[in-house]
């Protein structure tokens, strides 16, 4: 079945609908917001509830156990990550701390004032004297001072502890998600029947089966792809401190490994923010250290740009990388991190439904063969015209 939309219908009555939408979408964005992630959250986990369907299990119950196992697993997700992040900031934190306090050796030096002495012995050796780097660094690190150090150290570890608190404060938030997703899992069945029965599915199947397919198949892309970048990472890691590339590097190699995986999760800025941690630690600890982490992570990088990605990510978004862009830029723009994330699920899913009614819905055509209004002319009512006298004689 077609619909043919008038054009009196697309020169009038759509641009007042999208123009009303964009005002009620503003002045209703959280709220908008909270369902769309309820929506991706019901489209996500409706294939499993309709699987537990088909072994005799009412939808009721179906819906309780899928979401319980679901919270399960995201919470013990967030809690590993929590623990991990904080225990990595404050061992990193009190590290720095040492590198830039604590004196050791003959003569009494910092951990940073001996890398300068070995940097500047490296010059010298190389005829390189009068690049005074130890003179300048010293000098840099007496003007910060031990307490800037102590009180920025402190600083990084008391966010990093208050990271967890604040997560408490989006649990209201999170709680409506729930409940809404709830409603939207337990009505979706009703929905899927009355939108096949007044769109007959064919093809490709109905249109919440093909959004339920393409949140899917972006959920699955993405943690393949998570999982792909952490285990590069975590391995090459290790391999660096097993060859002595980066001081111990097999210790915290899991650790590395598995915020790469997790950041990767975020579009386009999340493998910048994987890399920074290993690239810090192995900078506290050796200046070439931080170099060949640095190439290492280039490397992951480039491989997940030229081979992963495109293998992986490309079938199953099915996107046109400027929409994709657009997408990250106006979800930043409108729900600033949060809309980031959600962007390009989003963008599947309607890409999905704009497949499914580009099937079933037409514009009405405008071209000189259809005028958009008939313009009629009386010719009975309109009087001859006079005929000018004769000229006299």
């Amino acid at each position: 079945m077609r619909i043919e939309i008038p054009r009196w219908v697309q020169l009038v009555a759509l641009p007042l609908l999208l123009l009303l939408l964009w005002t009620v979408a503003g002045a209703v964005r959280h709220v908008l917001f909270l369902f769309l992630v309820a929506l991706l959250i019901a489209l996500l986990l409706n294939p499993l509830v309709r699987g537990l369907g088909r072994a005799w299990i009412p939808r009721g119950p179906a819906v309780a156990l899928v979401y319980l196992a679901f919270a399960a697993a995201v919470a013990l997700a967030v809690l590993a990550l929590a623990t991990v992040v904080v225990q990595e900031t404050r061992s990193a934190a009190h590290r720095v701390d040492n590198y830039f306090t604590v004196e050791s050796g003959h003569p009494r030096r910092t951990g940073a004032e001996q890398d300068l002495a070995r940097f500047q012995h490296f010059l010298n050796r190389h005829h390189l004297s009068s690049v005074h780097v130890q003179r300048r660094g010293e000098r840099f690190l007496n003007q910060v001072g031990t307490k800037d150090v102590q009180k920025y150290t402190s600083k990084a570890l008391r966010w990093a502890e208050g990271a967890g608190v604040a997560v408490v404060t989006l649990l209201f938030d999170a709680f409506l998600v729930i409940v809404v997703s709830i409603y939207m899992l337990l009505d979706m069945q009703r929905l899927t029947e009355a939108i096949d029965r007044r769109f007959p599915p064919h093809g490709r199947g109905g249109l919440i089966v093909r959004m339920e397919q393409a949140v899917a198949s972006y959920v699955k892309g993405q943690l393949l792809l998570s999982l792909i970048i952490g285990v590069s990472s975590g391995l090459g890691l290790w391999i660096l401190g097993l060859v002595g590339l980066m001081p111990h590097g097999g210790r915290y190699a899991a650790a590395f490994g598995g915020w790469a995986g997790v950041t990767e999760l975020i579009p386009y800025i999340g493998p910048w923010l994987g890399a920074a941690p290993p690239v810090l630690y192995a900078l506290v600890q050796h200046p070439l250290s931080a170099l060949w982490v640095t190439l290492l992570f280039l490397g992951i990088q480039q491989f997940e740009g030229h081979v992963v990605v495109p293998n992986v990510m490309g079938r199953s978004l099915r996107l046109h990388p400027l929409l994709v862009i657009f997408g990250l830029l106006a979800g930043g723009e409108i729900y600033g991190f949060p809309g980031i994330l959600v962007a390009l699920p989003l963008l599947a899913a309607g890409r999905a439904a704009w497949e499914f009614f580009a099937e079933r819905i037409e514009l009405a055509p405008w071209d000189a063969a259809h005028p958009l209004a008939e313009i009629g002319v009386d010719t009975t009512q309109v009087p001859p015209p006079e005929t000018p006298p004769a000229p006299a004689a």
